[in-house]
């Protein structure tokens, strides 16, 4: 039994989001693990109407799930004050969330607090976003890969959010960060404090973490 898995970066209003391999994952995790966490970005935005189906049908398996398992929504820049949606489906809605798994403490956020140029540039970061999408719609594999591989903003804006991230778990004396946000999915134990990022559910290779006994591992499908 797994101490959590976490996944992140959903986006239930896009177009791309991957909605039919969620479902059937969140339906074989129920005797997996003792939490399930999703951080952040659960929505696309608050925008209701943008939401489909099989968006409604997650959902409704989230608080299905909520009634045997423990599941903690960690608020992401895209879910803006859903509030109102995590008591409809049950789950607590927190900034962020720490727990022990074996001998390691862990702490879990979005991660977009350390994300300088989303809020520097905000007309930028929406270009670049609506941009990244469109490109997602025709290739969800290689390009994004590429983009993310090539692109120096990108990759520095990576960079400090992992250094400022190991500043503030050490601040706070944890052993393990868990982000989201980058759609970029990660183990970095190069440091006393392991970086972890559990990618996203928007792209082909979707990705999530599971935490069990002290040690962390990144899963895909």
């Amino acid at each position: 039994m797994n101490d959590a898995i976490i996944i992140s970066d959903i986006h239930l209003g896009s177009d791309v989001c991957e909605s039919k391999k969620l479902y059937d994952f969140l339906e074989s995790i129920d005797s997996k693990t003792n939490r399930l966490i999703i951080n952040g970005d659960l929505f696309d935005n608050l925008d209701f109407r943008r939401l489909k189906k099989n968006h409604w049908n997650i959902l409704s398996l989230l608080r299905t799930l909520s009634k045997d398992t423990e599941i903690v929504w960690i608020r992401g820049n895209h879910d803006g004050d859903a509030e109102i949606i995590s008591h409809l489906i049950g789950v607590d809605f927190k900034d962020e969330y720490s727990f022990v798994s074996g001998n390691k403490i862990v702490l879990c956020l979005h991660g977009d607090k350390f994300d300088d140029f989303i809020y520097k540039y905000p007309k930028t970061t929406k270009v670049a976003d609506y941009l990244y999408r469109t490109i997602q719609r025709f290739d969800k594999r290689f390009l994004p890969k590429l983009i993310k591989n090539r692109s120096k903003i990108y990759l520095r804006c990576t960079e400090n959010m992992i250094n400022s991230s190991r500043k503030y778990a050490v601040s706070k004396g944890v052993d393990v960060v868990c982000l989201g946000h980058t759609h970029h999915p990660i183990i970095d134990k190069s440091h006393s404090v392991w970086y972890t990022n559990s990618g996203c559910w928007t792209e082909k290779d979707c990705s999530y973490l599971t935490l069990k006994d002290g040690q962390v591992e990144l899963e895909f499908i």
